[in-house]
């Protein structure tokens, strides 16, 4: 779908100036478009950004929006950038169309797009499948809400390549065209409820990533999720089911791809079609099968072999801040999990670590509901280490039920997760929170959690020497 004619001498007003807005205004510069980029923070807290806009000879503006952002013929807005900002709506009244960043890009993509969304598993599922498409020998980029925007690959997209996106509810409030050739929901389950009015808003969100498919496409959806299964589907795509619930499908199978009898079996075309056990998989645990057959039912659409499907999935160990093992130190492992930012991503977390936890939470509330927690946590979990914003609900929520440590930063909370803990135990950082009161992003924060580590082991954490 290329509209490379909305941009040619066009101006084009960028709100945000994170990663995807630089993106976003670099693309726009290349295509002959006439971009502005503005930002609410302060001129020091962008420094970064605006020297690439100097060096691209940009013109930019922080501290606020201005009435300059009226004079665009488009907008362009960042993920996170809130949907109520009052220029947006200023916008809207004047007829300026507000198009998401994934959208642009989506104009000068050649290649077919792959896109993955949902509640959990989506940067899991996003870079296993990159890998499986890399694998199928055609040229494959993979981007989106997983760190490197679309809009700054989108045009490295050959005709004959794929474009492997992770997608959030975010970007997908603000598409027109988007298309894109396998869609994946994943699952539903209430996140950024602090953004929509309703469970039922934020899951339309998400299915906007179908609204303009064509027969041609398909649409790959959770036959194990009861949100999913219950929400219609008036979409024209071809629909195919994954499933690793083992009695969930006991005999003749909807296309796609289910476990049965310990492996993942394909069905395309009314052929059954075998690809691997799941004990293979590099990825352990049933969340993970279930992010793996996904991807599997989205490579069987575009046409890889059942025998490059099952080598990537073999190979692939999973992805940076996703229950990463970081180290053992006394006996007492650690696993970060900072990508972990809704309860149910911590509900996982909890299922996939074995013995005793002490676990580090709190960040930016989204108006989770921390006492979903209690089943997967009583128990297991020793203590809840308390750092951020979130901290005083979540212990009001869960201080009766679990033992609570408030931290007042990252080193703090290590530390007391690690002197409180035994070995065997584990210290788990799965935050269910958002991470934008105390770090840029969730790798900034995932990051200073594994250097916290680094730091303890070194033996600068005075229980660093823990006798085992």
């Amino acid at each position: 779908m290329n509209r490379i004619d909305r941009l040619h001498g066009r101006k084009v007003g960028i709100i945000g100036m994170a990663r995807s807005g630089v993106a976003a205004a670099e693309l726009v510069r290349q295509l002959g478009g006439l971009p502005f980029v503005s930002d609410v923070q302060p001129h020091e807290a962008l420094e970064e950004p605006i020297s690439r806009l100097k060096q691209e000879g940009i013109p930019f503006e922080c501290g606020g929006h201005t009435e300059r952002l009226l004079e665009s013929d488009y907008l362009i807005i960042s993920p996170g950038v809130p949907s109520g900002l009052p220029i947006l709506a200023r916008a809207a009244e004047t007829g300026i169309p507000i198009f998401s960043e994934i959208e642009l890009a989506f104009w000068v993509c050649r290649g077919q797009v792959l896109a993955v969304t949902g509640s959990n598993g989506k940067t899991t599922t996003t870079a296993l499948l990159g890998e499986i498409c890399r694998a199928s020998g055609r040229p494959t980029v993979v981007a989106g809400n997983i760190g490197t925007p679309f809009s700054s690959v989108a045009r490295q997209v050959p005709e004959d390549g794929l474009a492997v996106l992770e997608v959030s509810s975010f970007q997908l409030e603000r598409i027109e065209q988007f298309a894109p050739q396998v869609s994946i929901l994943l699952n539903l389950t209430p996140d950024h409820l602090d953004r929509y009015d309703s469970f039922d808003g934020y899951c339309a969100a998400k299915y906007r990533i179908f609204e303009n498919q064509t027969p041609g496409q398909f649409a790959v959806l959770n036959a194990d999720d009861p949100v999913t299964i219950g929400r219609p589907f008036p979409y024209a795509g071809h629909q195919l089911y994954f499933s690793v619930g083992e009695s969930t499908y006991p005999g003749q199978f909807p296309e796609g791809v289910i476990q049965r009898e310990g492996r993942l079996v394909g069905r395309m075309a009314g052929q059954e079609i075998d690809i691997i056990a799941v004990d293979q998989i590099g990825i352990p645990g049933p969340h993970n099968h279930a992010n793996a057959a996904a991807a599997t039912a989205a490579a069987l659409a575009c046409g890889i072999a059942p025998d490059v499907i099952a080598a990537a999935m073999e190979r692939f160990r999973g992805v940076e801040h996703r229950l990463e093992y970081v180290d053992t130190i006394g006996g007492v492992r650690f696993i970060n999990d900072s990508k972990g930012t809704n309860v149910d991503a911590v509900v996982v977390a909890l299922k996939s670590v074995p013995g005793g936890v002490n676990l580090i939470a709190g960040g930016r509330d989204k108006a989770g509901d921390f006492t979903r927690l209690l089943p997967a946590a009583q128990g297991k979990v020793r203590h809840l280490v308390l750092v951020g914003e979130a901290r005083e609900k979540i212990f009001l929520q869960l201080g009766k039920h679990i033992p609570v440590v408030m931290a007042k930063s990252m080193a703090e909370a290590v530390q007391k997760a690690f002197e409180l803990a035994h070995p065997g135990d584990t210290v788990l950082l799965s935050p269910g929170c958002a991470s934008f009161d105390m770090y840029r992003n969730f790798e900034e924060r995932g990051r200073d959690f594994k250097s916290l580590i680094k730091r303890l082991k070194n033996g600068n954490g005075r229980e660093a020497t823990r006798e085992t």
